[in-house]
């Protein structure tokens, strides 16, 4: 469970997060990403989270050193200037190649909970562009690059497609872990922060399925 250091300058860390392991400790305790933050600087000041991501979703995570750093990323990511693409596996053929999805979303809360639901209405806007990269008779890898960044929106989107992520407990069906990968971020800094992950062990066998050499 512990993060891997796949990018370290003074301004940013990018780390490796573990499937499982939230950015933020919850009420019940528990560790959590932010444990790591007393090893990644000793400034008063800082890290911070750059973005976020879901506890059960591996990948590239920015963590900024410095508040300039910071306020700099945070408004790239709010502008859409961050180029952050995922890889996933999901159950099912997906019968195009490529294509994209707008479906708005909003948070609903129930008795067992709250999550996502696509609501064109009164959902908040929500785009993704999607591409195939390997198939199988029922499972599809794709990669996928959000123009908005929605809680869960990647999740809701492979669902609203026919085509949930497996692994998904809330939009799709349990067993094996969430093969989702914040695969690779791009923010366009100067100097820019380039990154890439490699898939997590409980990716593999079904990446390979479809295609995946690495």
């Amino acid at each position: 469970m512990d993060p891997r250091i796949l990018f370290q300058d003074q301004r940013f860390v990018v780390l490796d997060k573990p499937a499982g392991l939230p950015v933020h400790g919850g009420p019940a305790g528990g560790r959590s990403v932010e444990d790591w933050f007393p090893l990644l600087s000793r400034r008063k000041d800082g890290p911070w989270l750059a973005h976020r991501l879901d506890a059960d979703t591996a990948g590239c995570l920015v963590i900024a050193l410095r508040r300039a750093a910071l306020l700099a990323a945070q408004a790239l990511f709010a502008s859409g200037d961050v180029r952050k693409t995922y890889w996933a596996v999901v159950s099912g053929q997906v019968s195009s190649d490529r294509g994209m999805i707008a479906a708005p979303l909003r948070r609903v809360t129930s008795p067992r909970g709250w999550h996502m639901i696509v609501d064109e209405r009164s959902g908040q806007s929500a785009t993704t562009d999607w591409q195939v990269r390997g198939r199988t008779r029922d499972r599809t890898w794709l990669e996928l690059t959000p123009r908005t960044g929605r809680t869960h929106q990647i999740r809701v989107h492979c669902a609203a497609l026919g085509a949930p992520i497996l692994g998904d407990e809330r939009y799709g069906s349990a067993g094996g872990g969430l093969h989702l990968l914040a695969r690779a971020i791009h923010v366009p800094l100067d100097p820019a922060v380039d990154v890439s992950a490699e898939p997590p062990p409980h990716m593999l066998a079904a990446l390979r399925q479809c295609g995946f050499r690495g």
